[in-house]
């Protein structure tokens, strides 16, 4: 865990020159934790951690040195949602009553899992009271809202430059799965065929295989907001969500790196290298700018 420096709610760490029309997303790496949030939760320092995807930042932090951006929150899940809507919010949660904007009825906030969280993934709730309006305005101000104008331009600029764009979100998932749930190293996640085609999904599933990892598609993760919102491959823009079994590469009780870490960061890259070489249109945005 590291309290908040002042150093912005996001890292985005930008190529010298963008190699294929793939952008990266870690929403949920974010271990930079405010000390008045800390005081205002119930759980100590190390609970508060269960919806972390823990670095997962890290698994692909080769992105950038192979020409992919890569955009990771830096504020935690349980701080601020940003794979969520941005007014996802739980009424109960709230001393003072919601704006008729706010989104409370969505399955993620009855689940207690809204922008802002009322639990932590393993189910304690996160507060020891009720919280006001304006706490909500201004961390999605100051957080969700920030990463996703970044996204956005990410978005943007990779369609000028490469006219499309595949967005790796990238995940971590508990190693013991919900009930029924398939025991797998990654889920795939595209919106059950809505949000990214079948050819990269096809290839990167064929990709992470071949390294032996167990893979499952969309059960239990089909995608969350980012999938679902910005997934539009009829415009040009795909979105393929990854969630990695945390049991593969970290100790979930401590919150450490396990011995498997630098494997499963060595796949990734592989994985990174494979997507940027497979791209087509790999180079074009560096051919532009000779």
């Amino acid at each position: 865990m590291e309290t908040t420096a002042g150093s912005g709610p996001i890292s985005l760490q930008q190529p010298l020159r963008q190699a294929a029309g793939v952008v990266l997303t870690s929403p949920h790496s974010g271990r930079c934790y405010e000390p008045s949030f800390l005081a205002a939760s119930r759980l100590d320092a190390n609970a508060i951690r269960r919806s972390e995807d823990g670095f997962v930042d890290e698994l692909f932090a080769a992105g950038p040195k192979l020409g992919l951006p890569l955009l990771a929150a830096r504020f935690p899940r349980a701080y601020c949602d940003a794979n969520r809507e941005p007014w996802e919010l739980d009424p109960t949660m709230f001393e003072d009553p919601l704006p008729d904007y706010v989104n409370h009825k969505s399955p993620r906030v009855q689940a207690g899992l809204g922008t802002l969280a009322r639990i932590v993934g393993t189910g304690e709730p996160i507060y020891a009271g009720k919280l006001k309006f304006a706490e909500a305005r201004a961390r999605i101000e100051t957080c969700w809202q920030p990463f996703h104008a970044a996204l956005e331009e990410m978005i943007h600029q990779t369609l000028v430059g490469f006219g499309a764009c595949l967005v790796v979100d990238c995940h971590s998932m508990p190693s013991q799965p919900a009930r029924h749930a398939p025991r797998a190293d990654v889920v795939l996640g595209d919106g059950h065929g809505t949000s990214c085609g079948a050819a990269w999904v096809d290839f990167i599933h064929r990709q992470l295989e071949a390294m032996g990892l167990r893979v499952e598609r969309n059960e239990p993760y089909a995608g969350g907001y980012i999938t679902r919102h910005y997934g539009r491959p009829h415009a040009g823009v795909e979105v393929l969500q990854l969630e990695i079994s945390r049991g593969i590469y970290m100790n979930e009780r401590s919150f450490t790196r396990s011995a498997r870490f630098e494997t499963t960061q060595t796949h990734m890259t592989q994985l990174l290298r494979a997507v940027v070489e497979a791209s087509p249109n790999y180079g074009q945005l560096g051919a532009a700018a000779e």
